[in-house]
């Protein structure tokens, strides 16, 4: 008796798909199998536990910020720069216990992950035998071929037992065939969190520095001021008031500078007012936390001052131009994030020339949507200049450097071919004039821009 065509090819295609998983699937996994000691289900409950932690470490957070907006409420007297410092410290602290804990549940998440995938390597191993143990079926029946075997048959029932166990072995061979694949993606996925997770634990550490950065500066900074006003309260109203016009000066300054940089505004190069192209430039968990304190601020986002003529320009700050950005009031550590992705553009630091009062510490990116973004007043700076950016990228943590009456973040949002970054001194030198104040003998580099190049950033959150 002879085998049908269809037998023949049905049994020649096992072969060849099972040859082919089980040769190719060894290269697939060359990475040594991890060993844990605590299982699946007790990396998870250690999981739990720290979730659990985190949100309480997050309530503290909450309530730090409740008594820092309180002090920020309070008159600008040495006390209550004493009391915000020190609340900021223990807010701090927090901050860094949070990211701690998180870095400690992505090395449970890591541990969980490897042990699943052991497990599934060891799935694969056992697939692998099994189909091994059914090529050796097909290929021995009875010591020869399986077409052999049938032509060799005596007997009509004997052709009909062997087709039925060819079926039979065919059929276990399928299933472990689509069981292997089955896996070998399952492995894949996993490899692929793992990367993920070893992701994010590389950008935890990276906020673990920076949080301990902050946490240094705010003692360097409270030391400083005891040292400098001799825990005076009159030596400390002094200070101010010199910062104060050293400001009043250097906006004077820049806004003679920026009204003779020739711009006009086209709309066909940026996005239409009211798109919402940028996000927040903060987790969503400071956006929350600013929602429950609207009676505080008096909106949903801890804005202190809007853009344009406020009140506060009105009274005769920003030499009476108005306000170029909008004033988030955050506590000093705050994440900053990037409102869109885009690639740094500068960077730098006001603070180094001294009796320069400005942006302090700053970060511009340029998006490829026409508009760039300003973020200043920053404790610690986080990327380089050229570095791309991912929306909600970590730039830098939020203080009071420069010109601030306290911790916030100047948000200041440009049309980009209207923006410049400008070493102070140099403009003097080549336009032959004489700079008045420290910014500017000290060249102090900052971004300046023609007036139509500042944009209200509300337009585009």
């Amino acid at each position: 008796m002879r085998r049908s065509r269809g037998s023949v090819l049905l049994s020649n295609f096992f072969l060849a798909s099972a040859v082919a998983v089980f040769f190719l699937v060894p290269a697939l996994f060359l990475l040594p199998q991890p060993s844990f000691g605590a299982t699946i289900e007790e990396l998870q409950s250690q999981i739990d536990t720290r979730n659990q932690q985190l949100a309480q470490l997050e309530a503290e957070i909450a309530e730090y910020e409740k008594q820092l907006t309180q002090i920020g409420a309070d008159r600008q007297t040495l006390e209550a720069k004493i009391a915000e410092l020190d609340t900021s410290r223990k807010k701090l602290a927090t901050d860094i216990a949070v990211t701690e804990n998180r870095i400690a549940t992505t090395d449970l998440e890591l541990d969980q992950l490897g042990n699943e995938i052991t497990d599934k390597e060891q799935r694969i191993d056992s697939s692998r035998a099994a189909i091994k143990e059914s090529l050796q079926s097909i290929a021995k029946l009875d010591g020869g071929t399986v077409a052999e075997t049938l032509l060799a048959s005596s007997a009509l029932s004997d052709i009909w037992e062997d087709s039925d166990r060819l079926r039979r072995v065919q059929n276990a061979l399928s299933n472990e065939v689509t069981l292997l694949a089955a896996t070998k993606n399952a492995l894949i996925d996993d490899y692929t969190e793992v990367a993920k997770k070893q992701g994010q634990l590389v950008s935890f550490k990276k906020e673990l520095t920076g949080q301990k950065s902050v946490l240094d500066q705010n003692r360097s900074e409270q030391n400083s001021i005891l040292t400098t006003t001799k825990s005076k309260e009159s030596e400390y109203q002094k200070q101010l008031d010199a910062k104060r016009d050293a400001q009043a000066q250097l906006e004077a300054e820049i806004k003679e500078f920026e009204a003779q940089i020739a711009y006009t505004l086209d709309p066909s190069k940026i996005p239409a007012a009211g798109s919402g192209v940028l996000r927040f430039p903060f987790d969503p968990s400071v956006m929350q936390r600013c929602a429950d304190l609207q009676s505080t601020f008096g909106n949903l986002y801890c804005i202190t001052q809007y853009f344009g003529n406020t009140a506060f320009a009105a009274s005769g700050a920003y030499n009476g131009k108005g306000h170029n950005g909008v004033d988030f009031g955050v506590s000093t550590g705050t994440k900053i994030v990037a409102a869109f992705s885009g690639v740094v553009e500068a960077w730098g630091n006001t603070d180094a020339v001294p009796g320069c009062y400005s942006y302090g510490k700053w970060v511009l990116v340029k998006h490829p949507n026409g508009l760039s973004t300003l973020y200043a007043h920053l404790s610690v700076i986080s990327v380089s200049k050229g570095e791309p950016v991912a929306t909600g990228q970590l730039l830098g943590y939020s203080g009071s450097t420069g010109y601030a009456t306290g911790p916030h973040l100047h948000f200041t949002v440009f049309a980009s071919d209207g923006v410049e970054i400008q070493n102070l001194a140099d403009w003097y030198r080549q336009n032959g004039a004489t700079a008045t104040t420290p910014c500017a003998k000290g060249g102090a580099i900052i971004p300046v821009a023609g007036t139509e190049a500042y944009l209200n950033p509300l337009s585009y959150l």
